[in-house]
């Protein structure tokens, strides 16, 4: 007996208080609803949960609420605002650590309430298995199947993908995607009461620090195939299509397993302020980021 939450960590994550303003949200959820939605209805086994957090902040935010009322439509899912329920590596371990515990103690009645309705007063003897679903990335249509196939074993505690995908979604071209370090697309499994209680669930999984670690600290097994596809639109922060891992491009038809062949290329709205940005030495937009901080970031995504 398990339930499975598919965990996106929308706001909250990372520097600039982990929210790059409206516009910003705005593509985000675009993207979400365009790509990784698709994904998942294409799943072969729709058996999992779309858990999905935010900062306090969001539980008004108009963007977020018509989000929830479209998804109520489309899935099973459940929303939390009390942050990222994972270690955040970009704060210091004292900071980071307290976060994680307020903010898995802030999501565990919502959580609570999914497994109790399921299995009623029982549910705290069964099991809960957490894998990580960006909000820009796409699961293979058998990565729900797999990964629950796989955590059936006793001696499994986590599992993930090593190699998968990345695509441009602006253009839709596709590559191979290699990583030389453990990739954040994984799962780890917890007694239903360990995984509510923050503690216990913080002391389960090490704390692993990031995603590279996770085999460093759980019996861990890694699912053969490519199985995974990061998502770039030509506006991100961090990952790029041409990012170093990337590997030789691919026919878009491998996009048909992901449930988003026939999707259109991604139309962003991009701040006539980022792209002035772009054009700016690497050193001359540190020290803005810097001097500026959230400001900056609302303006230009």
């Amino acid at each position: 007996m398990k339930k499975h939450f598919l965990y996106t960590p929308f706001t909250g994550l990372g520097l600039y208080n982990g929210y790059r303003g409206d516009h910003w949200l705005k593509n985000r959820i675009k993207v979400f609803k365009q790509f990784v939605v698709p994904s998942l209805l294409n799943q072969t086994n729709r058996d999992f949960v779309l858990w999905v957090s935010w900062r306090p902040q969001e539980r008004t935010n108009p963007q977020v609420i018509e989000l929830k009322e479209w998804l109520d439509k489309k899935l099973e899912n459940v929303f939390t605002y009390s942050g990222v329920c994972f270690w955040d590596d970009k704060y210091p371990d004292d900071v980071a650590r307290d976060r994680l515990l307020m903010a898995i103690h802030g999501a565990a009645p919502e959580l609570t309430g999914v497994m109790n309705k399921v299995w009623g007063d029982e549910w705290y003897n069964y099991e809960a298995y957490m894998t990580i679903q960006p909000s820009d990335d796409c699961y293979h249509k058998n990565a729900v199947r797999d990964i629950q196939n796989i955590m059936r074993r006793k001696d499994v505690e986590a599992c993930g993908f090593k190699h998968g995908y990345i695509i441009n979604y602006a253009t839709k071209d596709v590559a191979q995607y290699n990583p030389t370090t453990n990739p954040p697309f994984y799962t780890i499994k917890f007694l239903a009461k360990d995984f509510i209680d923050p503690l216990k669930h913080t002391q389960h999984t090490g704390p692993y620090k990031s995603h590279e670690y996770v085999p460093d600290f759980l019996k861990y097994e890694i699912l053969p195939g490519k199985m995974y596809l990061v998502g770039t639109h030509n506006n991100n922060i961090s990952t790029t299509y041409n990012i170093p891992y990337k590997g030789c491009e691919v026919s878009q038809l491998v996009l048909t397993d992901f449930g988003i062949y026939d999707v259109p290329p991604a139309e962003l709205e991009i701040s006539p302020y980022k792209k002035w940005f772009d054009a700016l030495p690497h050193p001359v937009r540190r020290k803005l980021r810097y001097w500026f901080g959230e400001k900056l970031m609302a303006k230009l995504y």
